[in-house]
């Protein structure tokens, strides 16, 4: 506890000064008490005020005023003569009510409504209608009660029915012993009291089921008579009846049966609800049902609302709390278990009693001044609103010409003294009513200051100084700060100036000391006062303590040398542990250092050296770690177990006391306890840090926050690392409050040119501090002088201002309220309203070329008033745009065409978008070099000339002025010869290059010209012919360049259907990589090209079409343009065409007929010579080798192929027989060729093969390997065969 005082003593001197200036802001509003003012009620009791019978009755009512006001109170609306009734005594200089039922009164004499009236010479405020109740417990009314006879299964309502109490009771059943009855899913109280069971068990059998009311207001609880219950099981049941029946009779009790859900609470399927604005919603659904019914709520047609929704009694009760009128709607119920559901839908209404939008405020205003007072207030129904001049309807009033009653508006005009009054602004509807007292004052008073005179502050530098200037005044008194005493009057953005006097310095710098004056002016006079500000130099820690590992019995000191401002008087305390160092002569304690000798163990931990004064305090801390002198036997360490038994006492609003037991340390000393803390009311699962302390504490005061449903967990800490949470303690609720602080990041940002959107973080739940939580949003136009205006807004993060002037500055502040009250004023910000397109362009635009790609742009800045919100930058368009960040008057622009016209605009830019562009700019770049050529082709070539052609250059750049050919011959390893260069004219797009040498390879370099320079080469090579005769002629001047001589000729095809042979003869260099080029003949379609593997001198042509002419040629790879001469061949017509003609031709039906008949007759033979005995030469060869291919022809099978003719006795070869699927495997390679003729007469199959074994020449056994890869058609084999 020493600790906290010690940090407590360490505020810096900022936090204080902003206390301070808080508390000012407050004051400031207030009127001194010496002067005259109408009364203001301070204190009342609760409107609704629910008393305990036995005690006084206390009925609360202060006020003030000048002079102090005078009491009287009325009663059930008429006057209440104190002085008549010896029981009722007023308190001195006070209101309040005192009734003695001590002493003989009874309290139910006093019940009625209440109002206090507290009246001076300016007025009479009056107090809400206070309704006294005493408290009641009435007693149990007897009833007879019957024991209930529940079969096992069935369901069971035990009803409570407590006597009507004054507040209602708190109700929960027990038993004889005083111990809770245990609930759960299958039996749990209701919110009526009544105990309902889902289903009965036969553990359900008692005679106990008592049920409690306790009346907490005169603590009481009354008892209910004990209810019985007995639970028949099946098995006891048949077993009874079984005993008192004969043999002969027939009889069961039937057994426990499943039964789908029924609801017990609510009945029927709907039903509604009303409930009020910020209440708790209690929705209930109990069901009946075997197995127990699980119950599930959802909202029809919504969600239900995040952080206010809980679930109680096993989710059988649905609880928001904080509604509002967003939570209307319908609610349903779902009852379900595996045998079906059943559901409820609850109709919920939520109304509200009236509310505060803007309550009234008191006014204080000189004679001849205006003002008014608003009473807005909101509700469901629309309250409605009504005004009282001291405690007096407005409407019988006194007339006052200057006030003028406009709804929930009084406007006074040129007010006088006599106008000072107290007004009552009722908001009622029939849910509640608001009753707010706000006088007008009317006073001429000259300025004065509040703040003392010659005040010294004193300031850290580089903190904040606020330097206070409490005045009042009427009318209200303008402040002017000076600095010095004939200094000029302060502005700028170096000091903030705020609505209460006070003078903020946010940096004060050493050149901020000295004197200031601060000066109160209004029509009436004239006031000054002077404040001193001194600016010392923060403390500092120059050698901070280190960290030490010392043997045990040893020595140790740490260090902590500080330096200060030399009139400030600093204090050094030392810690252990963040608390007291041990009350042990060990420990000594020096100027700047703390020695410890004879080291124990205990000793070990952390030590912080703390530096205090009155102005700013600093910190720095070490550990030290103790080991052992000598080995030591191995001790196992192991992290603390967890704390157990906590406890909570001391309950206080915002403190409480938390106890517990350590856990087991583990042979490692438990240097710290970490509590941790869980709101179940806003966040619940979640626990966040609370606070530490040492590891010697078993207990600890928690500082609370108002309107949070605590729970406390503790864990230890030892070197080891943290034990695991303790189980939470009990759960205490805070009562709720103000709230102690204003959302943050507030901003004011425009979405629209005529709006201004307020954002801020909403505070979270707990920051709430107690329900309705809102905001008051305000804002006004910066630099104007112009009121606020405010508006209460739902707990939401945003509040868009409509109708604002486009992009002007605006102070907003935003503050929280809650029901009880408001957080601290606020601090403004400062906002922009919406930004709107840019309404001039930029002037005198000039454009500078500095090459023929690179230009820059100048021009002028628009006029800041014009771009009409944040300037970002300016865009130049031209052929394409771009932007340049921030004010700029100039830029670059890169990337352009030499040799080109442009024209460009440019363009200021904000955040909504760009402003009118600036009139076109035309500027042209001057020439530079083109680029190549667009193609350079050399065709025609001869013995000795090569014919060039070429395209223009894709980009000029200028003015073309020629071009440049050079080139030179190139052996076969690639040595160049001597370069040769010609200029040819730029109107030129060919030359034929004469006086070559034949067979010879060139490679050439062409470029073009403009005035200002060569542009890029394009390189290409070609190669010279030889002579027809194939005879080389010498090369004349070619020095060691070699001639080339490839051919390619003797060109010949063999076509079938679909593919063609290609063969040829090559003449040239070894290693040649070869390629087939063909297409259609007479199409002017490109060729087709296919590459040959490795050297061959053939080449299989696929995918052809039948019956189609195709042109074909062969070159060389690597031999630019070299390539043998066309041939032409045609692929043969259709198969498939010639079958249908012959099957259709009637010479060929009576050759089937007589094949048929030729067939029949061998096959006759055959038989007879099988019955014989004798052998086919054919049967012998399958005898003697078996083999398992060769099988005798089926009849359903189209083939012959299992039988050679009479002149080979051998079975076909593996390879040419075609199975049973018409298939043939393709084996052999696609390049294979037999020694058939050639041409378009003989056919070959697809992978190169001759086929003539079916010709109408001598038959030749089929070369092996060589088969066909398609299955010849029946045709086809009849054919064959013939």
């Amino acid at each position: 506890m020493k600790l906290n005082f010690i940090l407590q003593m360490s505020i810096s001197t900022s936090k204080t000064s902003l206390v301070l200036f808080l508390c000012q802001i407050i004051s400031a509003l207030d009127v001194p008490l010496d002067l005259s003012q109408p009364p203001t009620i301070t204190q009342q009791s609760p409107k609704d005020y629910i008393v305990d019978p036995r005690e006084n009755i206390v009925i609360q009512c202060e006020a003030k005023g000048k002079p102090p006001p005078s009491f009287s109170w009325t009663r059930n609306g008429t006057h209440f003569d104190i002085d008549k009734d010896a029981q009722v005594t007023m308190k001195p200089n006070s209101g309040t009510l005192v009734i003695n039922i001590m002493n003989g009164g009874k309290a139910e004499a006093y019940e009625g409504v209440y109002q206090c009236t507290a009246r001076n010479e300016r007025g009479a405020a009056i107090s809400n209608n206070i309704v006294i109740r005493p408290s009641r417990s009435p007693l149990w009314t007897k009833e007879k009660l019957e024991p209930n006879h529940v079969r096992e299964g069935d369901s069971l309502v035990l009803h409570c029915r407590p006597p009507v109490g004054l507040p209602p009771p708190i109700i929960f059943w027990m038993d004889n012993a005083f111990q809770r009855l245990p609930q759960s899913e299958r039996v749990s109280q209701g919110l009526n009291g009544d105990l309902y069971f889902s289903n009965v068990q036969p553990e359900d059998t008692r005679e106990d089921y008592i049920c409690y009311a306790r009346f907490n207001h005169t603590q009481t609880i009354q008892q209910k008579q004990p209810i019985s219950v007995k639970v028949f099981s099946m098995d006891s049941l048949n077993d009874t009846i079984a005993a008192n029946l004969s043999d002969t009779d027939i009889y069961g009790a039937k057994p426990v049966t499943e039964r789908q859900p029924v609801l017990l609470t609510p009945t029927g399927s709907t039903s509604t609800k009303v409930e009020l604005r910020g209440n708790v919603l209690l929705l209930e659904c109990i069901a009946a049902g075997l197995p127990t019914p699980v119950i599930r709520w959802i909202k029809e047609g919504g969600e239900l609302p995040a952080n206010r929704t809980f679930f109680e009694n096993f989710k059988k009760t649905l609880k928001i709390i904080d509604v509002s009128e967003a939570d209307s709607g319908n609610y349903k119920c779902i009852a379900r278990n595996a045998l079906g559901s059943v559901h409820h839908v609850i109709s919920v209404t939520v109304k509200a009693a009236p509310y505060w939008i803007t309550a009234p405020r008191n006014l204080v205003l000189s004679p001849g001044e205006d003002g008014t007072l608003i009473c807005r207030a909101n509700g469901n129904p629309k309250p409605s609103i009504s005004w009282l001049a001291n405690g007096v309807p407005i409407a019988i009033a006194p007339e006052d010409p200057s006030r003028k009653v406009d709804g929930d508006t009084i406007i006074f005009s040129h007010v006088q003294e006599r106008s000072s009054a107290v007004y009552q602004c009722n908001a009622s509807n029939e849910y509640g009513y608001l009753l707010a007292n706000a006088f007008v004052n009317v006073l001429a008073e000259p300025p004065r200051i509040l703040t003392p005179a010659n005040k010294l502050y004193q300031v850290i530098a580089d903190s904040p100084a606020l330097l206070d200037c409490a005045y009042f005044g009427s009318p209200k008194p303008e402040i002017e700060w000076f600095k010095g005493v004939k200094g000029s009057i302060l502005r700028g953005n170096e000091y903030v100036f705020h609505d209460n006097g006070t003078l903020e310095i946010p940096v004060a710098q050493k050149n901020n000391a000295g004197t200031y004056t601060c000066v109160a002016r209004n029509e009436l006079g004239k006031i000054q006062n002077e404040v001193q500000l001194e600016i010392k130099d923060p403390t500092m820690i120059i050698k901070q303590p280190e960290y030490k590992v010392i043997q045990r019995y040893g020595q140790v000191s740490f260090e902590c040398i500080i330096k200060h401002d030399s009139t400030l008087l600093p204090t050094v305390t030392w810690l252990k542990d963040n608390d007291e160092l041990p009350d042990d002569e060990r420990f000594l304690v020096g100027k700047d250092n703390l020695t410890i000798m004879n080291v124990t163990d205990k000793d070990d931990g952390t030590y912080t050296c703390i530096v205090n004064t009155t102005l700013d305090s600093v910190s720095a801390s070490a550990v030290l770690t103790v080991v052992a002198a000598p080995p030591t036997p191995a001790i196992i360490y192991a992290r603390p177990n967890p704390p157990f038994d906590l406890e909570l006492t001391g309950q206080l609003e915002r403190s409480i006391d938390l106890s517990w037991i350590p856990g087991d340390e583990n042979n490692s000393p438990i240097t710290s306890f970490v509590i941790e803390f869980e709101d179940a009311l806003h966040e619940p699962g979640v626990w966040r840090y609370q606070t530490e302390v040492p590891g010697s504490q078993t207990t600890a005061q928690l500082k609370l926050s108002p309107y949070v449903n605590y729970s406390f967990r503790v864990i230890a800490v030892n070197r080891i690392g943290r034990s695991q949470p303790s189980e939470p303690s009990e759960q205490y609720l805070t009562k709720s409050a103000s709230p102690d602080e204003n959302p943050a990041n507030v901003q004011g940002i425009g979405s629209e040119p005529d709006n201004l959107v307020i954002t801020w973080e909403p505070l979270k739940g707990f920051q709430s501090n107690g329900p309705g939580l809102q905001y008051k949003v305000s804002w006004r136009q910066k630099d104007v002088d112009d009121e606020w205006t405010s508006v209460i807004v739902a707990n939401v993060s945003k509040y868009i201002v409509s109708g604002t002037p486009t992009f002007v500055p605006y102070e907003v502040k935003v503050q929280a309220l809650n029901d009880l009250g408001y957080a601290p004023e606020p601090s403004e910000v400062i906002g922009h309203s919406g930004e709107d397109l840019p309404m001039v362009a930029p002037g005198n635009v000039q454009v500078h070329v500095i090459n023929s790609t690179l230009a820059k742009v100048h021009w002028d800045p628009v006029p800041l008033k014009s771009v009409r919100g944040h300037l970002q930058g300016y865009k130049i368009y031209y052929w394409k745009i771009l932007t340049f960040r921030g004010n700029k008057t100039f830029g670059m622009l890169p990337g352009l065409e030499p040799y080109s016209s442009y024209k460009l605009n440019v363009r200021v830019v904000n955040g909504k978008g760009e402003g009118p562009a600036s009139p076109d700019k035309v500027f042209k770049t001057p020439e530079g070099v083109p680029s190549s050529p667009s193609f350079l082709k050399i065709t025609n070539p001869t013995l000795d000339s090569l014919t060039l052609e070429w395209g223009s250059p894709t980009h000029p750049n200028g003015v073309l002025t020629s071009y440049t050919l050079k080139f030179q011959p190139i052996n076969n390893t690639h040595e160049l010869g001597p370069l040769v260069e010609i200029r040819i004219p730029a109107n030129e797009s060919s030359l034929i290059l004469k006086n070559l040498n034949y067979s010879t390879r060139y490679k050439f370099y062409f470029n073009a010209q403009t005035s200002v320079g060569s542009g890029s080469q394009i390189t290409e090579e070609a190669v010279t012919i030889m002579d027809e005769a194939g005879i080389l002629r010498p090369a004349v001047g070619a020095g060691k360049v070699q001639p080339l001589y490839p051919r390619i000729r003797n060109v010949t095809t063999a076509a079938a259907e679909t593919y063609a042979n290609i063969s040829w003869e090559y003449e040239g260099p070894d290693h040649a990589n070869f390629y087939v080029e063909y297409g259609v003949a007479g199409s002017k379609e490109d060729w087709k090209k296919e590459i040959v593997n490795g050297s061959r001198s053939f080449f299989v042509l696929k995918g052809l079409t039948p019956g189609t002419a195709y042109k074909v040629r062969v070159g060389a790879e690597g031999l630019s343009g070299f390539r043998s001469s066309e041939d032409v061949f045609e692929t043969g017509p259709a198969m498939a065409s010639r079958q249908v003609d012959i099957a259709t031709q009637g010479w060929f039906i009576g050759l089937m007929c007589a094949v048929a008949l030729l067939i029949l007759i061998l096959l006759i033979v055959c038989f007879i010579r099988r019955n014989k005995g004798g052998k086919y030469p054919v049967k012998e060869k399958e005898d003697a080798h078996a083999d398992p291919e060769i099988q005798p022809m089926k009849e359903d099978d189209g083939t012959f192929g299992e039988y050679s003719d009479a002149e080979d006795h051998k079975p076909l070869k593996k390879g040419s027989r075609t199975p049973s699927d018409r298939t043939v495997k393709k084996e052999d390679s696609d390049d294979s060729l037999v020694d058939y003729g050639e041409g378009v007469n003989g056919q070959f199959n697809e992978d190169g093969s001759f086929i003539g074994q079916y010709s109408g020449k001598k038959e030749k056994e089929p070369a092996e390997g060589n088969e066909s890869s398609e299955a010849p058609s029946p045709v086809n084999a009849m054919n064959s065969f013939v």
